[in-house]
């Protein structure tokens, strides 16, 4: 039985875990608090990686920075891996970066070759830790935006009558269900073999303009269309114009259950 060394047991990393359990892994999930069955570990602890007693096959940092800033950054993602990857050499390990690295604003499509030069802090540090996980024979996963049961920041202000449709609201939205990105990463483990130290993608299929998006909205609820206004420029992920890519990861065999954001709204809705 392979053996999963999870370390982040949040909204994805349940998810992860209950997926990898049913494909007939053996998971040990990690967490800074140790709630809901995992074992309690602050991954920016070089002491407190070092003393876990495990042998995994697999590690997956889908850690939280908790809302932190550019230090929880570096303590949770550069610190948490360079001490996994001291602690276990040679275990391939898989890290969940975010395609807010790339920084284009032209909607371009933007592909794992293109350039991903983030001009926050939050996100340089994003990118030195890829940069650290890939030369180590890891796995980068850049996800887009996580939605979900219970989670949806597009929808929940759209219902709730708060959203803004930004400037002529060309700006495309690049999200993926929790549920296709854990699946996403089972996929990913089982080609470990030949696609150590390589980047992923994790998006669906179909990005969205934003108008396009409440446009969508609008007739699927019955409400008004949001009104217009000014772009935000402290958005956290930064404000970026582009639409990714998944063909690299649909290539090794996966393909999303919701391939747009308007194919599950009817379903999350009530949940939110």
């Amino acid at each position: 039985m392979p053996h999963l060394l999870l370390c982040g047991h949040g909204y994805l990393g349940q998810a992860i875990s209950r997926d990898f359990l049913a494909a007939g892994w053996e998971v040990t999930a990690l967490s800074r608090s140790g709630d809901d069955g995992s074992l309690a570990c602050d991954l920016s602890s070089a002491e407190d990686v070092s003393s876990l007693n495990v042998q995994p096959d697999f590690i997956v940092h889908c850690a939280s920075s908790g809302r932190g800033g550019p230090e929880a950054y570096r303590a949770v993602y550069l610190g948490g891996c360079r001490h996994l990857l001291d602690r276990f050499p040679g275990v391939p390990l898989l890290f969940t970066s975010s395609t807010s690295v790339y920084a284009q604003v032209d909607g371009s499509e933007v592909t794992e070759e293109s350039p991903a030069e983030p001009d926050r802090e939050t996100g340089k540090t994003l990118r030195e830790t890829e940069d650290l996980v890939l030369s180590r024979g890891g796995i980068v996963a850049r996800l887009s935006g996580i939605y979900g049961p219970q989670r949806s920041v597009i929808l929940k202000k759209f219902l709730s009558g708060e959203a803004v449709i930004e400037e002529d609201g060309r700006r495309y939205l690049n999200q993926i269900y929790r549920d296709d990105a854990s699946a996403a990463i089972l996929c990913i483990s089982s080609h470990l073999s030949t696609h150590r130290s390589q980047l992923f993608n994790l998006s669906d299929s179909r990005s969205l303009t934003q108008r396009e998006c409440y446009e969508s909205l609008s007739s699927i609820f019955s409400r008004p269309l949001p009104p217009t206004g000014p772009r935000d420029p402290d958005r956290k992920r930064g404000w970026t114009h582009k639409r990714v890519s998944n063909a690299k990861l649909r290539s090794l065999g996966w393909e999303p259950r919701f391939p747009s954001f308007l194919d599950a709204v009817i379903a999350i809705a009530p949940t939110l």
